[in-house]
């Protein structure tokens, strides 16, 4: 069963993508949707006997590395990190296939859009039920290329094919990270298997060395550089444009990647490395800066975003933010469980939105939305259950998990917990703020409608409805029923599953930290809500000349340009190395130095090399009779004081010499 899981989605992929023009439609997505199911059942099973039942698994298939001190084969571990992991890769990918099947109904191409949908569901599980670095580093690549399949679905289109491309070579610098920390762990561990490496780990606690001319801990360069693959897949600030333009693809896959698959990736990385990340406090401490930092930058951006899906895309990396600053804070299982929950509220907002542009005929820009409740009731209920969760209303699933995050950020006592409380504080704000205005522009607000498109306006017929009702149900009741088990006070879920120092642990102390710091978060989502309310709706025309005046309009450019990131990227270090590969690369050593050494110059040195040993012909016996005398004294010096010129002279200068003698006489030929 447990390897069964793992295959279904790669064997429907094969077929779909394969045989679909014998399956046709209806077989592809019947075969690829049954199989993920059978996949989400089966994870369902593993989860009671593993996390609930406590009864790990682990399968080891075969061997794959085998040289010398490096062993590395092809085994499966299922701990309770793991089958949790799985439940929501399953289930949202199933509900994610089930979509596509109406959404992508006049797709041509249905068949192999079914085959990526599987193909990136079965190259996750991998990654999760990995049990060691190697083949975790095999799905981790695998999830990269099922991205770039799926972006690039439509490519036709130009700005797809860009995206596509930009989204795999962000990736390949946060995967460069990661290869090199995978490197020294297996160079300092001499294993890649995780439970070897976690086992040795307090024993490197406090082993330094030199990295870079400074003395570091050995722990601490291996956790930021496996931070750094995380970095990537999870789109922390650095790393972070490609997610809003994945947004290109088609709105399933959008709801796939931000929901349960590759940016939770990063996330799980991090936790499945606890055992290392705990001794490395300095690493922890980058952790939660970078978290708390991306967290702010995200929900700042997508304050002022337009395009309907980049707003929940820039949603994503905010709630990525307060993920990340969780597992810096050693709180691991907050981190996990809010994962859990966003997948669910994040695909349920995703799907609404794909609704949302397939009802009226693909227009994306909330500018031209407006006064659609009417037309889409079902859709705007959906929606707005997804934007309460997002924004942590009380007693839906976001807030049992945003709202533990914040306690326990504030109960950490120290300058990196209280950094990242008030930043994901403020966030709250912000984050309550673009979720109401996505509301109040798209369902609310006087119509900006083309009629064109009110003719064919209707709500999301029942393939495309059922998803979003099992989503609605899973953003308003997960939280409640998960949070005892998973983050109750005394709770042994996560077993050996998590590791977290003692002197880590901070969950009792954040129940008794002031109740104004918790009512904070609260606060700020009425008041965001009110704002929205305010410029979007009530106030339009006053939001109207603020945003023209002088300061308005700076401002309105920086966060509508992504605080210039892309900019800078393109100026500084796209178009640098595009002068550099054209320039130095291609017209210095390509057109220039290559060619003269190479086949234009050897001719053109044999020429000038025949023309001056003939001139060494004179005919004179005197002359070869020198030649020869030079030659026999400069070998009896050289053999004579070989110990005395090595004490004194570089070897290197003979060459030197010799190359200085052949071209004074080959250019001074008759003396200067």
């Amino acid at each position: 069963m447990y390897l069964s899981l793992i295959f279904l989605p790669l064997l429907s992929s094969l077929l779909a993508g394969f045989f679909g023009r014998f399956l046709g439609f209806r077989g592809a997505c019947l075969v690829t949707t049954i199989s993920v199911f059978t996949s989400f059942v089966m994870s369902c099973i593993a989860f009671y006997e593993v996390a609930l039942s406590g009864s790990l698994c682990y399968v080891k298939v075969s061997s794959w590395f085998v040289s010398e001190m490096f062993d590395s084969s092809w085994g499966f571990y299922f701990d309770t990190l793991t089958v949790v992991m799985l439940v929501v890769v399953t289930s949202v990918s199933t509900l994610v296939h089930l979509y596509s099947i109406s959404y992508m109904s006049g797709d041509p191409h249905l068949p192999r859009f079914m085959s990526y949908l599987s193909i990136f569901t079965f190259f996750m599980l991998t990654l999760v039920t990995a049990d060691n670095f190697l083949q975790m580093f095999f799905g981790w690549e695998g999830v990269g290329l099922a991205s770039y399949l799926l972006i690039n679905f439509w490519f036709t289109r130009l700005q797809a094919s860009k995206a596509s491309i930009k989204a795999m070579l962000v990736n390949r610098v946060g995967d460069f990270g990661l290869s090199l920390g995978i490197m020294a762990i297996f160079s300092v561990f001499k294993s890649v298997d995780f439970l070897s490496v976690f086992s040795c780990a307090p024993h490197f606690a406090s082993t330094r060395f030199i990295f870079c001319n400074m003395e570091c801990g050995l722990l601490n360069v291996i956790c930021i550089l496996l931070f750094i693959g995380a970095v990537g897949k999870s789109a922390q600030l650095g790393l972070h444009t490609w997610l809003p333009d994945a947004m290109e693809g088609p709105t399933p896959v959008s709801a796939l990647i931000h929901a349960a698959t590759m940016v939770t990736a990063g996330v799980f990385l991090i936790a499945r490395c606890s055992p290392l990340f705990e001794y490395a406090p300095t690493a922890l401490m980058v952790v939660t800066f970078v978290g708390g930092m991306t967290c702010f930058f995200a929900a700042t951006t997508g304050v002022l975003q337009n395009d309907l899906k980049r707003v929940i895309a820039y949603s994503t990396c905010s709630q990525l933010g307060y993920m990340v600053f969780a597992l810096g804070i050693s709180n691991y299982s907050v981190g996990v469980f809010h994962l859990m929950n966003h997948a669910f509220f994040k695909a349920l907002l995703f799907l609404s939105a794909g609704s949302v542009i397939h009802a009226l005929s693909d227009e994306q820009d909330m500018r031209k939305m407006g006064g659609v409740l009417q037309l889409l009731p079902f859709t705007y209920g959906m929606t707005l259950i997804g934007s309460l969760s997002l924004t942590g209303f009380p007693f839906l699933t976001g807030f049992y998990s945003k709202d533990s995050i914040l306690e326990l950020a504030f109960a950490n006592y120290t300058i990196t917990g209280n950094f990242a409380y008030w930043l994901g504080a403020i966030c709250v704000l912000f984050t309550s703020y673009y979720s109401f205005r996505l509301l109040f522009l798209t369902f609310l607000s006087p119509t900006n409608l083309y009629k064109s498109s009110l003719k064919s306006t209707h709500d999301a017929p029942f393939v495309m409805a059922l998803p979003l009702i099992l989503l609605a149900f899973g953003s308003i009741f997960v939280g409640y029923l998960g949070k005892d088990m998973m983050i109750g006070l005394g709770t042994n879920f996560w077993g050996n599953a998590l590791f977290v120092l003692p002197k880590n642990i901070n969950l009792l102390e954040s129940e008794y930290i002031p109740q104004t710091q918790k009512m904070v978060p609260l606060l700020f989502t009425l008041l965001g809500a009110f704002l929205a309310y305010l410029v979007n709706y009530s106030l339009y025309r006053e939001s109207y000349y603020m945003k023209t005046t002088w300061i308005g309009r700076k401002l309105y450019y920086m966060l509508n340009k992504r605080w210039l990131f892309d900019k800078v990227y393109n100026d500084f270090i796209g178009q640098k190395n595009l002068d550099f590969g054209y320039r130095v690369s291609f017209k210095t050593l390509d057109k220039g130095c290559f060619e003269i050494l190479g086949p234009y110059g050897i001719g053109f040195l044999f020429q000038n090399l025949t023309r001056y040993l003939s001139k060494l012909q004179s005919g004179m016996i005197y002359h070869y009779a020198v030649v020869m005398l030079l030659g026999v004294i400069l070998l009896i010096s050289i053999v004579g004081l070989w110990e005395f010129l090595e004490v004194f002279v570089d070897n290197r200068l003979y060459f030197i010499f010799l190359t200085t003698f052949i071209f004074y006489n080959y250019y001074y030929p008759e003396g200067i």
